[in-house]
């Protein structure tokens, strides 16, 4: 069915007062939005920080009346003394709206032979090595720069026997494609339980055996060492966890990092120099990824 969307465009400290006038006045959801799209990549930690200009975007069934509904959140903006810089409503037209969220995923190429595929659509290139990954709960779908980056680093390095280590594997997309690309064996850690399921249900969607892969919170079921470490997580606890890190590589062995931005770079690698020595960064949308050998 069609919905009303009215969006408040506010600052961060006024947002809490109008998101439960909203819910007060039967709206169905709310969502905060960045007025100005400029994302919190990485926030400063122990904080939950809102952009500088918020948006409050909230959905009412269609039948609510838009002229009571705007006399309410003007009352509540006078009443409270809130900064409103604009209030607009739309009707938003009924879609088949999962139709067209699968529209909006696309297999990606990430080097000569490896492509992640969604599971609805067929693969570009049937000989070539197809991931089937689904868009799903807030891990890697290979969208990112970041996790683009670690793909087409695996595609350009993967050999066959490798053992490979994906340091918060989150969905596994790493270490299942470097499995799918002749890896041997695949180990995956994170501190999320549920990235074990979703590592394991796209290890079976892809039909990757269980006896080539370990996923686990427990750094005490590692191996080791490994032949490639990989860890797409973020600046700050790459940086805390480079001694760990490092120690499951050998003497000449590789390790790639991303989920680093551009100006983080030079802080990830200085955490690293003791152990690693890097190749030239590579760069994508903002984002880096670094690579390099044990020393």
């Amino acid at each position: 069915m069609p919905w009303l969307q009215i969006r408040l465009a506010t600052r961060p400290d006024h947002s809490e007062i109008l998101e439960d006038a909203l819910l007060l006045a039967g709206c169905k959801a709310v969502t905060l939005i960045d007025t100005d799209d400029k994302p919190v990549y990485e926030p400063i930690r122990g904080t939950t920080p809102l952009w500088e200009h918020t948006t409050i975007q909230g959905l009412f069934e269609e039948d609510v009346d838009v002229g009571q509904l705007l006399s309410l959140m003007d009352s509540v903006i006078a009443a409270n003394q809130l900064s409103v810089a604009s209030i607009s409503t739309e009707i938003l037209e009924d879609k088949d709206w999962e139709r067209e969220w699968m529209d909006n995923f696309k297999p990606i190429a990430c080097g000569d032979r490896l492509w992640i595929v969604p599971s609805w659509q067929s693969p570009p290139d049937p000989g070539g090595v197809n991931l089937k990954l689904d868009p799903g709960l807030a891990f890697g779908t290979g969208t990112h720069p970041t996790t683009f980056l670690c793909l087409q680093w695996l595609n350009d390095h993967i050999q066959a026997g490798d053992s490979v280590l994906d340091y918060g594997c989150g969905s596994g997309i790493l270490g299942l494609a470097a499995l799918l690309l002749g890896a041997d064996r695949m180990t995956g850690i994170d501190i999320d339980p549920q990235a074990l399921v979703a590592t394991d249900n796209n290890a079976v969607a892809n039909g990757i055996a269980p006896n080539r892969y370990l996923v686990t919170t427990d750094a005490h079921e590692l191996e080791q060492h490994y032949q490639i470490v990989v860890a797409n997580i973020l600046a700050g606890p790459l940086c805390d966890l480079s001694d760990a890190i490092a120690s499951y590589l050998k003497p000449g062995q590789p390790l790639v990092l991303s989920g680093i931005l551009a100006h983080q770079a030079d802080a990830v690698m200085a955490a690293y120099s003791q152990t690693i020595a890097f190749d030239p960064v590579v760069t994508l949308d903002g984002w880096v990824r670094l690579s390099g050998r044990r020393k």
